[in-house]
């Protein structure tokens, strides 16, 4: 049992703070305006906690799979 990383895409401004600190884990999709997830399975976890705790809608979340 493991956990991945999740966007809520709804509530993704775009700011692109996420992609800026962690862009092995996450990247910014220029059509949609937002940021994605483009390694589920993670990464560096200090990278994507700091990404978790910069994000100012909240949106990036762990899941447990």
């Amino acid at each position: 049992m493991g956990k991945s990383v999740v966007i809520d895409a709804d509530e993704c401004i775009g700011c692109e703070s996420c992609v800026e600190l962690c862009s092995e884990v996450f990247s910014f999709n220029e059509a949609e305006e937002k940021a994605e997830v483009i390694m589920p399975e993670g990464g560096p976890e200090d990278c994507i906690e700091e990404a978790i705790d910069t994000c100012p809608v909240e949106c990036i979340h762990w899941e447990e799979d």
